[in-house]
């Protein structure tokens, strides 16, 4: 899949920070109930990693009040012995701190827990919900991919999953936490003292002004460096997949030229976006520390006149900070649930979308002869554009049918419908006298073998792709199938023979040899009908024969359909279908059609023209 192009703003992941732009969701309250929807199986252990997250959040909070009274008994004991009153009560000291460690430790221990769950509960949701769209891309029409392209479906399976993934092993807690957090925080200032309170809230306001004018300025520059980002790493990309024609054209210098355009677009308006979020957290910190000194300042007059202890200062102090944190967090947390949102709703968008439609099985393939009947079929990708219009064929089982035509007329559509790639606008198709739709899909596709011009292995054994036809084939079938194809001396030259390992670009073969394999993969396969869409187009002339010997035997007993547009190779053919704009236009066989001097003789003999 390594030639499959993504949108360039995919490209490179996302470079996220404080004021970069959020994707929203286009429905972010439908999106976020079917994310509710979806996690019903798991609502008990979520509310039990709720409770632990909320009660390791509790703790951690009390932990500075109870902290504040050995500062006040150390205090305390301080002045009272200068007064020769007393000393510090150290066992007091020691009981409160210990106190505070074990309210420490169970908050950990409550935080650990709720973070196990958390990942488990994360890590089988994203588990079932890869199967979900593994699946469902198996059941998705053909006409679903003719809509999109593959990088918007490998960006839904990858980059969205992967945001799901992240974010909802975060946001969950992190959002219970802050908000918990804050409000206890709040709580326990407000206990300590109201006007302290006060001034210490009147520091968000402050703060939050600085950072939506950091926000503003920065924001076009992150958006600036995800557009460049996308030139930059589509520049690359090109590079990459062009190489040789750039070699040959001599347009290094060129192509380097307009790389170096895009990375300077990208440098200017990445150290712009990225020293004006660095703002952020230096300003934060300035304010926090004004309102530090507030607080202090304050706390210190209280001190003087008895109001507050030294204790308690101390402990605001400490609930001063830890109030900023997490209104700063539950900030970041909002911008990760924008992304999650939108993220998911392009997932369930696309496990929304309508499936092939299943029909009753009521035939059964076992017996299959191969005969094909085309009854008045009509078609087209979309409902304006009909490019099948009245096909009518019938093919007696065992008969070799070459489908010819000019680039358009319908060819490789016709093969398609047959296999129930689409469905018709009209007419019917029919094998052995019953409706395709009579029979289930899959045993329908495995009736039939096919070799498409585009060749298709992956990334394993020689071996494992040919049995790629035949999954429980012997070595010795296997084996044969290449003999059959006149493919078996090739491979035996290879390095490790039958074991040499296709490498994921499939450079380590050339474009003929892949389609050799192709073809002995299909006769593995051994099935009742065969199509063949210019299976011989990537060959030399001397292989072809080969080839044509071979297919020659295989498709003894077998119905066959050849499109080709060498007409050269399909002389034999017992039947030939000249199509033009979705209709069939003459019917014969080769020395008929060229007899009548019609439309098929014109596209022969403008092979042979000077």
């Amino acid at each position: 899949m390594s030639d499959t192009k993504r949108s360039p703003q995919r490209k490179g992941g996302m470079m996220r920070g404080p004021g970069a732009p959020v994707e929203k969701a286009k429905d972010f309250k439908g999106t976020v109930k079917k994310i509710l929807k979806s996690l019903g199986g798991y609502k008990k252990i979520i509310a039990i990693v709720f409770i632990f997250s909320i009660a390791s959040t509790i703790f951690a909070i009390v932990g500075p009040k109870i902290l504040g009274n050995a500062t006040e008994t150390i205090y305390e004991g301080v002045i009272g012995k200068l007064q020769g009153k007393g000393g510090i009560d150290f066992a007091k000291v020691h009981g409160i701190l210990l106190t505070v460690l074990m309210l420490y430790i169970v908050s950990g221990i409550c935080s650990y827990i709720e973070s196990f769950i958390m990942s488990t509960v994360t890590q089988k949701y994203i588990y079932n919900m890869r199967e979900k769209l593994s699946a469902k891309i198996h059941q998705l029409p053909f006409n679903y991919f003719d809509k999109k392209n593959n990088g918007e479906v490998l960006s839904i399976i990858t980059n969205d999953v992967d945001t799901l993934q992240m974010s909802l092993n975060q946001t969950l807690t992190s959002f219970i936490t802050s908000i918990t957090t804050v409000i206890g925080v709040l709580v326990m200032m407000i206990s300590i003292n109201v006007q302290m309170t006060f001034i210490a809230l009147l520091m968000l306001p402050i703060s939050s002004l600085f950072v939506m004018f950091v926000v503003g300025k920065s924001q076009k520059f992150f958006a600036r460096t995800q557009e460049y980002l996308g030139h930059a790493n589509g520049n690359v990309e090109e590079m990459y997949s062009g190489h040789n024609v750039i070699k040959a054209f001599n347009a290094e210098d060129m192509m380097l030229s307009e790389f170096k355009k895009n990375n300077k677009k990208l440098y200017e308006s990445g150290w712009k976006s990225q020293f004006l979020a660095g703002l952020m957290h230096p300003i934060m910190a300035f304010i926090g520390n004004l309102g530090y000194i507030a607080v202090a300042l304050v706390g210190g007059y209280y001190a003087i006149k008895g109001r507050i202890n030294v204790g308690n200062i101390q402990s605001f102090i400490s609930y001063t900070k830890n109030f900023t944190q997490p209104i700063t967090q539950l900030a970041q947390v909002t911008n990760q649930i924008q992304s999650m949102v939108a993220a998911s709703e392009r997932i369930f968008e696309f496990l929304e979308e309508e499936e092939e439609e299943s029909h009753e099985v009521q035939i059964s393939t076992a017996e299959i002869k191969g005969n094909v009947e085309f009854k008045n079929v009509r078609f087209g990708y979309t409902d304006d554009k009909i490019v099948i219009k009245d096909f009518f064929a019938k093919v007696k089982a065992g008969d070799k049918v070459a489908i010819v035509g000019p680039t358009g007329a319908g060819k490789t559509t016709m093969v398609k419908l047959l296999m129930r790639f689409y469905e018709l606008n009209g007419g019917s198709i029919l094998i052995d006298g019953h409706d395709i739709n009579e029979y289930d899909r899959s045993e329908l596709r495995r009736l039939m073998g096919m070799v498409l011009q585009d060749t298709w292995l992956y990334s394993g054994t020689i071996m494992e792709n040919l049995r790629y036809g035949k999954l429980d084939a012997t070595d010795e079938e296997v084996i044969e199938s290449a003999r059959i194809a006149n493919v078996d001396h090739f491979i035996r030259t290879l390095p490790n023979g039958y074991n040499m390992i296709i490498d994921e670009e499939l450079n380590n073969i050339s474009g003929g040899q892949k389609q050799l394999l192709t073809i002995a993969r299909a006769i593995l396969a051994d099935s009742k009908i065969l199509i063949l869409d210019e299976a011989t187009s990537n060959v030399d002339t001397r292989t072809e024969e080969l080839i044509q010997e071979a297919m020659d035997k295989l498709m003894v007993g077998r119905t066959s359909f050849i499109i080709a547009h060498r007409l050269s190779t399909i002389k034999n053919a017992d039947m030939i279908l000249v199509m033009n704009e979705g209709d069939i236009v003459e019917v014969g066989n080769h020395e008929e059609l060229l007899a009548k001097n019609g439309f098929y003789a014109k596209i022969y003999n403008s092979q042979f023209e000077n």
